[in-house]
């Protein structure tokens, strides 16, 4: 049976020979993580604004603008693609 060796590791040594002269266990204070501020995002109102007008328009507007064919062939390149993931 393999038997465990009484060398350690040096520094676990020197802690221990440490706690012997002092006698009592040295209570190792664990640091805290350093806390960094938090910087909120800020966002320029002008452009939030023009973001939600061309988000309401959106879909709906492109496919106001779009002929049947056109939104076709895009409906099937999308299922192409689709398509394409699944089997690679």
């Amino acid at each position: 049976m393999h038997t465990r060796s009484s060398k350690k590791d040096v520094a676990q040594n020197a802690l221990r020979v440490v706690e012997e002269a002092i006698g009592a266990p040295l209570a190792a204070n664990p640091k805290k993580p350093i806390q960094f501020p938090v910087r909120p995002k800020k966002k320029n109102p002008a452009a939030v604004a023009l973001g939600k007008l061309g988000g309401k328009k959106g879909g709906r507007a492109r496919a106001a603008k779009l002929s049947a064919q056109e939104r076709k062939a895009i409906a099937q390149h999308a299922a192409k693609a689709r398509w394409a993931r699944v089997e690679g």
